[in-house]
């Protein structure tokens, strides 16, 4: 016997446990338990033994309830083979042993019953069409899905259910195969071979609205969304037809409005069921096609919040993945890791992954380097409930499965539902070319529809012509739309603002040229800002901190200035006031990464976190956590959020400004175009630390000319501040005016703690924001006005007063974007002796935003008749951002500043 001395005598030691449990209380075992011990001491006459043989076929057991999906018939286009790890030979059996009895057998229902009458069962059970991996997760987990298998009664479906699921067939096989003859080789990412993902979704809102589910979130690539969005989230035909005629129009044209494809829209309905209504929505989505995840994850968090759902269930997302996706894509496993972290879990994802057993053009075994697409999900012990895709009947107890699973343990849990690709990656593509065999099982193979149909007419529950009639009313009906369509194309649907957004509307070009009212009661502020500096009895807070909270206090009384991080605490702090949550993660976000925000506090002695602002209104809530290493996940994550609830000012911040390349992806395709695209809106922030102080390429800049050059139409807020009051109003300003963009901050570093980058209480209570600040020098003498932006103005005030250089005014620009050309147009105009302008950054020439904003002042400019020359002060173009050389930095830096001022 193979390994058996080892493996036996671990089993034994917790058989003989589990005797000794069973001699004090019965009724602390499971049924199948008790059963296998009153057996034991029968035979025995009240004496426990168990023979090597006995303990033998408990391993086997053990193996099957384990590995049992090894064996399994889960591949609907390949037979299963034998698994070595079931072998009798690996247990020390033999086929001798398959007419022995065994009491072991209760355990699986089968007291006393020979070896080859248990296998049978266990084959039955754990090798057929669904089967379970989960022998990482808790021992209670692992029970309540063995018990799940293992249930005599598990998966049969009533009459009703069955007529259902062949009716989802129906509808999803006939729109495939209508929209396939009238529109040849026009990509649609059908979802034939994977048809039993319909019924399962009617399963998830069916059986869910029974489980207190009232809202579901989907996520999901390209390959079947269509025929879901028609055959599940309800979406009229006669979009899918008009769009394939040609691009629909808005019903009431909007000014931006871009437009998607069609396998990249969203949805929302409401879906009726007899335990209730369901709310279902459909995230929008790139061709990057699994940044979703955290989309879609992020918005069920933040429907969770405004419900209150603190236990989480109420609100269930699905992530509907590819094979070679959930294989490869990283974000997969950023999204996986932060299921159980307190900012960002969401009590459980139900994720199913459409194995279609090759990814694009390539080969399952070229996509990954393990057995099946599935196993990343190990990485956090997620049980996996692999099911053949051609039994819709498992696929349907699979989601049922996975459902309860997740309301009873608040824990991620994957379905991979094994199928296939009936046509190419697109109905235009030839998929012989490269799986020329596969492809020959796939044309002679039928179609789930059509192997349930025979199943059903075989058992008796429905015969041929009500199968058939089904079929046929769907095809008249969908040529109706078709014929309907054709005369009459529809109209897109204007977003509506409704649910999280009534009251707010879109943006116009008029709404950035007037300030947002953000004053507040100077009284109340310094309340809020002697909290801010307080602790409660009993707290003692680490020694370095008691002389920071001191000078908080001071500065909320309005005795010392504001500094930044306090200004930040003041914006959170009065928005908290009026109602608005406010929710930033990021990394190392609660003290910030130079130690300049201690939004939370930790016991110097017991560890235990406290939050000064967290109690300030029961009606808002404050989260301030740090998030897993990720910037791409928690990105997607908190835009998810702040798309669901505009209502809370939704932050994420960068650990350094660069560390944002890695959520590149976000930003294009989510934050900057998403209103373009799809109507849809989000005032998210970004921090992002940035200012070139000697520390290297990788830690200067956040590449603020990528925003730049993503920004158009009004799309997004970018700024470079200089003052803890221009942080404080425009954080305010996000929530104060009626309508939402994202807000792009550099963030300073060194400005965190300048002796001038401060701000009095008088200007965060009674000012506004600034998107242009003129300098104070005598206008008269001025001939050069420099525009600046971030922390170089400061290095250039000081150059000034040393040289008492009084002909040069330093303006500061604090939004870049959407350009201020009105009140750049001011200041100029205020200057009437000047004859040059300059542009200063610390940027190299091609980076920052000298190629964004030249052309805005050339017409600025030419619009006010100025004349006035153009130049530029900064670093000469570069590959790299910043020198890795503090010396160097140190010349550069002098360099730019002798530009301009001159020896």
């Amino acid at each position: 016997m193979n390994n058996s001395s080892g493996i036996n005598r671990a089993n034994l030691e917790y058989i003989e446990q589990l005797y000794a449990d069973f001699k004090s209380n019965p009724d602390s075992l499971a049924v199948e338990w008790r059963s296998f011990f009153e057996g034991v001491e029968f035979a025995q006459e009240g004496k426990f033994g168990m023979s090597d043989k006995e303990l033998a076929v408990f391993q086997l057991i053990q193996a099957y309830r384990a590995e049992g999906h090894t064996e399994a018939n889960l591949n609907p286009l390949y037979a299963p083979k034998e698994s070595e790890l079931l072998s009798l030979k690996r247990f020390g059996l033999s086929e001798k042993d398959l007419s022995a009895k065994f009491q072991v057998g209760s355990l699986i229902g089968k007291q006393g019953a020979t070896l080859s009458d248990i296998i049978a069962q266990l084959k039955k059970i754990y090798c057929g069409t669904l089967a379970l991996q989960a022998a990482d997760a808790s021992p209670k987990e692992v029970q309540w899905l063995q018990t799940e298998f293992e249930s005599a009664n598990a998966g049969k479906l009533s009459l009703d259910d069955k007529k259902n699921a062949l009716s989802s067939l129906t509808k999803a096989e006939t729109l495939e195969k209508f929209v396939h003859t009238r529109y040849v080789g026009k990509k649609r990412f059908s979802v034939e071979g994977a048809d039993s993902i319909l019924p399962m979704m009617d399963t998830l809102v069916n059986k869910g609205t029974g489980l207190q589910v009232q809202e579901v979130f989907v996520g999901m690539a390209h390959r079947g969304r269509v025929n879901i969005l028609v055959n599940f989230f309800g979406k009229g035909e006669e979009y899918v037809f008009g769009d394939f005629n040609g691009p629909l129009e808005l019903a009431e044209p909007v000014e931006g409005f871009d437009g998607d494809v069609k396998y990249h829209l969203g949805y929302v309905s409401e879906k009726k069921t007899a335990n209730g209504t369901c709310k279902v929505t459909m995230a929008y989505n790139p061709s990057h096609l699994e940044t979703v995840n955290a989309v879609a994850v992020g918005m069920a968090r933040a429907a969770q919040d405004a419900l209150g759902d603190n236990a989480r269930k109420k609100v269930v997302p699905v992530l509907i993945h590819g094979d070679a996706a959930f294989a490869g894509q990283g974000i997969v496993q950023e999204v996986l890791q932060m299921a159980g972290v307190k900012s960002h879990t969401v009590g459980g994802t139900i994720h199913v992954i459409l194995d279609n057993q090759v990814g694009f053009t390539t080969n399952g075994f070229d996509t990954r380097s393990t057995r099946y697409a599935s196993d990343a999900a190990k990485m956090t012990f997620t049980p996996v409930l692999h099911v053949n895709g051609d039994d819709v009947e498992s696929a349907v107890r699979a989601m049922d499965i996975a459902l309860r699973y997740r309301q009873e343990f608040g824990k991620d849990v994957v379905i991979n539902l094994i199928c296939y690709r009936k046509y190419g990656h697109n109905e235009g593509d030839e998929p012989a070319f490269t799986q020329p065999q596969m492809y020959e099982l796939i044309k002679a193979h039928q179609t789930v529809r059509e192997i349930y149909g025979k199943k059903l007419v075989a058992e008796g529950s429905l015969d041929q012509k009500f199968i058939d009639d089904l079929y046929q009313k769907a095809m008249d009906r969908l040529q109706s739309i078709f014929e309907e369509t054709k005369k009459t194309a529809p109209k897109l649907k204007n977003f509506k603002f409704e649910g999280p957004w009534k009251g707010l509307r879109r943006a116009t070009d008029a709404d950035f040229e007037k300030p947002a009212n953000t004053k507040f009661d100077i009284n109340t502020l310094k309340k809020i800002g002697e909290k801010i500096g307080s602790f409660p009895e009993g707290f003692t807070p680490h020694p370095k901190l008691i002389k920071l909270l001191e000078t908080r206090k001071n500065m909320g009384a309005g005795k010392d200035p504001i500094d930044w991080g306090m200004g930040e605490l003041l914006a959170y702090g009065t928005l908290l006031h009026e109602g608005s949550s406010v929710r930033l993660t990021g990394e190392d976000c609660v003290r910030g990464t130079f130690t300049h925000r201690h939004a939370g506090m930790y016991d110097f002695k017991t560890g235990k976190a406290y939050f000064p602002l967290a109690d300030l209104n029961p009606k808002a809530n404050l989260l301030v956590a740090e998030s897993i290493l990720s910037e791409y996940g928690v990105l997607g994550f908190e835009y998810g959020y702040s798309n669901q609830d505009p209502r809370s000012l939704v932050m994420w911040e960068a650990q350094f400004g660069d560390f944002v390349n890695g959520a590149q992806i976000v930003i294009d395709q989510y934050i900057a175009a998403a209103e373009s695209k799809w109507q849809q809106m989000s005032g998210l922030v970004m921090l992002l630390p940035h200012g070139y102080e000697g520390q290297g390429p990788e830690h200067s800049s956040a590449r603020l000319e990528r925003f730049l050059q993503l920004a158009a139409q009004n799309n997004l807020q970018v700024c470079n501040l200089t003052t803890p009051a221009q942080i404080y109003h425009a954080l305010r300003r996000q929530m104060h005016r009626d309508f939402r963009k994202p807000l792009v901050v550099m963030s300073p570093k060194s400005l965190l703690r300048h002796p001038r980058a401060v701000s009095t209480l008088e200007e965060l209570a009674n000012g506004q924001f600034q998107e242009v600040i003129a300098d104070t020098v005598d206008k008269s003498k001025v001939d050069t006005v420099v525009f600046v932006s971030g922390k170089l103005y400061y290095e250039l005030l000081e150059e000034r007063e040393k040289t008492k250089k009084d002909n040069i005014a330093l303006v500061r620009l604090e939004q870049i974007y959407p350009f201020p050309a009105k009140q750049v147009t001011e200041v100029l105009k205020s200057y009437p002796k000047a004859k040059t302008l300059i542009w200063a950054q610390e940027e190299p020439k091609n980076m920052g935003a000298f190629q964004n904003v030249y052309f805005k002042f050339v017409d600025v400019v030419g619009k006010a008749g100025m004349k006035l020359g153009f130049e530029y002060a900064g670093r000469p173009e570069r590959s790299s951002p910043a020198t890795g050389s503090t010396y160097r930095h140190a010349i550069e830096q002098a360099e730019i500043i002798k530009s301009i001022f001159g020896a």
